[in-house]
């Protein structure tokens, strides 16, 4: 089913790599391109955005539903991770999904634990990193066997994870991957909040709270004709107004490099904020111009 047939039929479920390989290869035979977003699972309108795009881009859709152990920590969700793959196809329905690959963790790694890993270097140990040890290092590895596995023309991911995508992109480019790494805007609820799927984790209460999370980042764009100082001291007041949100951190880091930016920086650059609201833990990002 081509996806200029945007039947009612949902998507094929393939959960092997010699499946998905077959699939991709019959594609790219007849002169078809494809794309892949990977995803694990817990689909909601952001990943959407993701698919359209992509469904653009591409005459053939794959979407991965993986939630992969690699880059969970031993403490964090990964056995309470919310797993819907029936909802999760039949949210695809009409959005041209080809094949929704869905492996089994034995699939994806037979022998256990990959023993090969891709290193996400310094970078990877900043930020998210530094409060997830190792975590892009799982990222790298299920993203490169994603890649080696459906070889995608273009794969997409969302700007909300903008650390992982700059990570990525720089996997691609480091090791001279054959695709192209596309980014689509971050897809927001009627509230500001950044579309996730731990949203599902937050009460009432919480998801009032984490509100102040995308009102930091709104004040540091107002702010950020007056400089670094101004935006980050107006983002930091926005969250200290709620005590139920636990900072971690807000950086303001330069596009190009993620490094953080110098307190003279202008132009453009990146506020990164993350935060445990209650037991879950959220992340959001809006590029600010610095003047």
């Amino acid at each position: 089913m081509s996806h200029d047939d945007v039947s009612a039929a949902p998507p094929v479920v393939i959960d092997t790599v010699a499946g998905v390989r077959s699939a991709v290869e019959a594609w790219r035979a007849s002169g078809e391109t494809v794309a892949l977003v990977p995803t694990m699972g817990s689909l909601h309108a952001g990943h959407l955005a993701l698919v359209d795009r992509a469904a653009a881009l591409a005459d053939r859709v794959v979407v991965s539903v993986f939630v992969n152990p690699l880059q969970f920590g031993p403490s964090e969700d990964f056995e309470r991770y919310p797993r819907s793959l029936d909802a999760d196809r039949a949210l695809l329905v009409g959005h041209g999904v080809d094949a929704v690959f869905a492996p089994h963790a034995d699939e994806m790694y037979p022998t256990g634990a990959a023993l090969t890993r891709v290193t996400a270097g310094e970078i990877g140990r900043r930020y998210e990193g530094a409060a997830r040890p190792g975590h892009f290092d799982g990222v790298l590895t299920v993203v490169a066997k994603l890649l080696g596995i459906v070889t995608p023309h273009v794969v997409l991911f969302g700007e909300k994870d903008a650390q992982q995508v700059f990570l990525v992109t720089r996997m691609v480019r480091d090791l001279d991957i054959d695709t192209r790494v596309e980014v689509v805007d971050t897809v927001r609820d009627h509230d500001g909040l950044a579309l996730s799927s731990r949203n599902a984790y937050l009460d009432e209460r919480h998801r009032r709270a984490a509100r102040a999370i995308p009102a930091a980042i709104e004040a540091a764009q107002s702010a950020a004709d007056r400089g670094i100082d101004a935006a980050l001291a107006a983002a930091q007041s926005a969250l200290a107004g709620r005590p139920e949100v636990d900072v971690d951190y807000v950086a303001v880091v330069d596009p190009a490099t993620f490094d953080l930016v110098p307190d003279d920086h202008r132009g453009a650059a990146r506020m990164l904020v993350a935060a445990r609201v209650g037991d879950t833990r959220l992340i959001d990002t809006a590029l600010i111009p610095l003047a």
